[in-house]
């Protein structure tokens, strides 16, 4: 009897101990309409790809192994450079001390992995969000992953993302660095450690203020609100002492209801003495270059805080 005429076929990958637990039996797999992958993995033939589930049933077919790398950043959906924001390699970690993984079109890694870099989520065991960016730290070029890392150590909203507290700290990233010395990318690592900042809410934000740094420009003031106070208009960044407002304008932004809220908020800046520049995906197109020269602009001509002028404070 084809397993068809059973019962109905699962619908995502499974493992050998699944498909038995499911009714299966050995001689159906064989014969059935599930495809063996590799050693105790069956997908159904009629199955299209999905990154999740290949994961879990890899997962599921490794003890003691778990996903991780790349494959762990696009299940966490971190922030990833276009190249590798739409593969779907497969990775997959083990202890160090354990036989290196063999499974065809699998990349394995033997790696070490202290308590609390390992999580169970969704019926899969993966790396955490914070390992996930010390693994990458060898593959990543620097300023993708201070990106990572700002989304890491940003202040969520809990209003729109249901949390409250961020995935986590600049302190807690440097104590896992350091318990990592001899990792693979580990001075990488520590260089974007040093760049990091809280207070970017998308990598054009990061990539913006990067590309200041860069311009030998001052660093400025993240998440600004308009006179400091809590729930006014904010900036993405700027310089309170000039009263210069920075707001990056990604894609959500040509919403009709979001570009009048822009509206609003810029205008509250206008109103309050501040010199406001937009950047676009056009700006982050050409590397913030011509961005950084209207800064630069700006800065020049721009009002200053008496207390600066006078020389009773020094500028930061």
């Amino acid at each position: 009897m084809e397993p068809s005429d059973a019962f109905s076929l699962p619908e995502v990958p499974l493992t050998y101990r699944e498909a038995l637990a499911a009714g299966l039996t050995a001689d159906q797999l064989k014969r059935g309409r599930l495809i063996n992958v590799s050693h105790g993995i069956y997908r159904p033939d009629s199955w299209n790809f999905d990154l999740r589930d290949a994961a879990r049933v890899l997962s599921a077919a490794s003890p003691g192994a778990w996903i991780s790398h790349s494959t762990a950043a696009r299940l966490h959906e971190l922030i990833l450079p276009p190249w590798l924001a739409d593969s779907d390699e497969l990775h997959l970690s083990k202890p160090r001390q354990l036989p290196q993984l063999r499974r065809k079109g699998i990349v394995s890694h033997n790696v070490t992995a202290l308590p609390g870099e390992v999580e169970s989520a969704g019926g899969l065991r993966l790396s955490t969000r914070a390992r996930t960016w010390l693994d990458l730290a060898r593959t990543l070029p620097l300023t993708d992953l201070v990106c990572m890392g700002d989304q890491l150590i940003r202040r969520p909203r809990a209003e729109f993302e249901g949390r409250n507290e961020p995935y986590s700290s600049l302190t807690i990233l440097r104590e896992m660095a350091s318990r990592h010395r001899n990792l693979q990318g580990i001075v990488r690592a520590r260089e974007a450690l040093d760049l990091m900042r809280v207070g970017a809410d998308s990598a054009p934000e990061t990539l913006l203020r990067l590309a200041i740094a860069d311009a030998g420009l001052p660093e400025p003031e993240l998440q600004l609100t308009l006179f400091g106070r809590v729930g006014g208009p904010s900036a993405d960044a700027g310089y309170r002492a000039r009263r210069v407002a920075l707001q990056y304008d990604g894609a959500h932004h040509l919403d009709e209801l979001q570009q009048f809220s822009d509206r609003r908020r810029d205008r509250a800046f206008n109103d309050a003495g501040c010199t406001v520049l937009i950047f676009t995906q056009q700006d982050l197109a050409d590397g913030f270059q011509d961005a950084v020269q209207r800064i630069q602009q700006a800065l020049n001509h721009a009002w200053l805080d008496p207390k600066l002028a006078s020389g009773f404070e020094g500028q930061q």
